[in-house]
Formats: C-alpha cells, structure tokens, sequence
C-alpha cells in the first residue's frame, strides 16, 4: 500500500550541481532525500513560495496540456529504487480510466507542486524500507 508523502524541504545549492529535496511521511515520521537538478529544484521552490511567472514554464505547460485534453492529473506515485535511481508514475484521469506515465520523480513532484490543489505524492513501501535501511 502506497504511503503519502509531503515536500518537507528544499535545498537548493548554487555551488553543487544535485539539489535536494526530502519527502516526509503524511501520518508519520518517516522522510528520505532525493537529488535532483538546479532547474526541477527551482521550479517546485517557485511554486512553493506562490512565485508565479508572466509566462508558463515547462512544468506550467505541462499541466495546461493535460487540462486541455480534457484528463485531470491525479497523484504522484514513487515506485521504484534502483542502482541509487528513483522512478516515478505521474497519474492521470482521462474518461473514466487511470493512465500513470513514467516519469522523473523532480518533474512529477514539480507538476504535483504546480497544480491547485497541489496533487497527493505517494511512495511505496518497498521504496521506503529500501532508502531508509541504507
């Protein structure tokens, strides 16, 4: 059963090229870390803070797209960890049916930060006992 998660942190380093961000249990004391990219890192802290740009960027775009076909984004589901590598599923509704598409976890956790409501952020258990026993 997929646990949810919350952003709890952002670090954003301008002198590393990995940024971090820690996901913390919902009902729970549970967190981890992920590193990710300056640009994803920037992004899910801009939507944070409510820093809107004039314009919409890739994140911004995607949703808009997903809205535009008529689907509704849903959840962010982490599932996998392997060789030091997360894997995420961005989860959309399109007429009735449950799509998930493969993606980085950064890009999914950003469109989950950039929609209204933010969406749910799931991690499954086997990732969590994973990353929390190294």
């Amino acid at each position: 059963m997929p646990i949810q998660m919350q952003l709890s942190r952002i670090i954003i380093s301008e002198i590393n090229d990995q940024q971090v961000i820690y996901l913390k249990e919902v009902e729970g004391d549970r967190q981890f870390p992920i590193l990710i990219g300056f640009f994803e890192a920037t992004s899910i802290s801009r939507r944070v803070k409510r820093d809107h740009a004039p314009r919409p960027l890739t994140h911004d775009l995607l949703v808009n797209i997903v809205e535009e076909l008529g689907a509704e984004l849903d959840s962010v589901l982490i599932t996998d960890l392997r060789d030091s590598t997360y894997y995420a599923r961005l989860r959309v509704k399109r007429a009735g049916e449950l799509v998930e598409i493969d993606a980085r976890p950064s890009d999914a956790i950003a469109v989950a930060v950039t929609c209204e409501p933010p969406l749910p952020i799931y991690v499954s258990e086997e990732v969590l006992d994973e990353v929390l026993s190294e």
